[in-house]
């Protein structure tokens, strides 16, 4: 069954349900946590949360871009993405990535990185990120680390992620 998902910026009113279908989608509060941590960090940019809703306006899914950096350039990080369970494999996770990717790249957003299943992300345009010189500063699987450029006037930078400080995740002491 196909669904003409609606997608937009989340709003203040959305939070606390944007919470509720990430617990769902997950089953634990650590994405959700995630996303509140997020929110109140520098690497938050407005407009690139989005969510995706039926039409009878009920909010199913949501994706998250944030800024990281590849090296020194800016780029955005794809995550978390959640849909509520009983939604799963019915497009809103893709409508609202797809919306997110274009809102990025209406605000002049070049780069997006995603660490996640190597048979999803491919979709969207993203490809191995060691194929272009990028990785991580942790140990991930390879084909798990992807990255897209927004523009095929900027090719992708190389260099190592370094994600917001609420990732948890400890870059190489090149930058601080």
């Amino acid at each position: 069954m196909s669904i003409d998902w609606i997608t937009r910026a989340e709003t203040s009113a959305d939070i606390s349900t944007i919470r509720d279908i990430s617990l769902a989608a997950f089953g634990t509060p650590a994405e959700a946590d995630l996303v509140d941590a997020l929110r109140a960090d520098p690497s938050w940019i407005n407009g690139l949360s989005v969510v995706a809703a039926g039409h009878d306006g009920r909010l199913v899914g949501h994706a998250l871009l944030t800024r990281c950096h590849i090296g020194d350039i800016p780029a955005l990080c794809l995550g978390p993405v959640a849909v509520r369970p009983e939604h799963q494999r019915t497009g809103a996770g893709s409508a609202a990535i797809r919306a997110s990717l274009r809102a990025a790249e209406e605000l002049g957003e070049h780069f997006v990185t995603v660490l996640g299943h190597p048979a999803y992300y491919p979709r969207f345009g993203f490809t191995r990120a060691s194929e272009h010189g990028i990785g991580l500063g942790i140990d991930v699987p390879d084909e798990a680390m992807m990255a897209l450029t927004l523009d095929a006037d900027h090719p992708l930078p190389s260099g190592t992620v370094h994600y917001a400080a609420p990732f948890g995740i400890q870059g190489p002491p090149d930058r601080p």
